[in-house]
């Protein structure tokens, strides 16, 4: 049974000092580079928006980051600019270990925001991940990176929904936790039959 790790957006933006920093985010590159010898393959996310992509605040007239809207595929928190195409932002945390067998790039379509590894925002849109892990015979996934309570979350989800076996290490991840929202990731992954370690 083949297994990979899945290194979610460990990217400078979401790291101490960039535009969506998540606390303690660059705690995780040591450990997860420690860990990426273990796996049968390797697999980056990358969030690679277009400049003023629909999920930006500085996109609305009178909105704020971390304010919510309505999008035409559902409710969309609004974030500060990040990870924009080519900035230094979007590049890999320097010290991250990028011999990977794939990076997927998510969020490239500025009308809708992607947080998982697998669909964008509106949940049928997907990356191509599933049918290249499907091909490799990979049936066994781990998680790590940021943001625990969005892409982390939102990945393993879909990961476990379409059948894979899926842990997400919480050693290796940290969160933004806005108004509970890291609670509500983990309540969701349980339910949905991740495995928490």
């Amino acid at each position: 049974m083949a297994h990979a790790l899945i290194v979610i957006d460990v990217q400078n933006d979401f790291c101490p000092g960039g535009a969506l920093a998540v606390p303690g985010g660059h705690e995780i590159v040591d450990p997860i580079n420690t860990m990426m010898a273990e796996f049968d393959a390797v697999i980056l996310t990358q969030d690679w928006h277009p400049a003023g992509h629909s999920s930006f605040a500085s996109e609305h007239d009178g909105k704020a980051p971390l304010d919510m809207t309505e999008m035409h595929y559902g409710p969309q928190v609004l974030w500060p600019d990040h990870c924009v195409q080519g900035t230094d932002g979007a590049e890999f945390h320097p010290d991250l270990n990028t011999h990977a067998d794939l990076v997927i790039r998510k969020g490239f379509r500025s009308s809708i925001d992607s947080y998982s590894a697998f669909f964008e925002n509106d949940q049928k849109t997907p990356t191509g991940l599933e049918g290249y892990l499907k091909s490799r015979g990979i049936t066994k996934l781990t998680l790590v990176g940021l943001a625990t309570d969005f892409c982390v979350h939102f990945s393993a989800v879909d990961a476990a929904r379409l059948g894979f076996d899926v842990t997400v290490r919480m050693d290796a991840c940290r969160a933004i936790d806005l108004d509970g929202s890291l609670a509500a990731a983990v309540a969701a992954m349980r339910e949905a039959g991740v495995a928490l370690t």
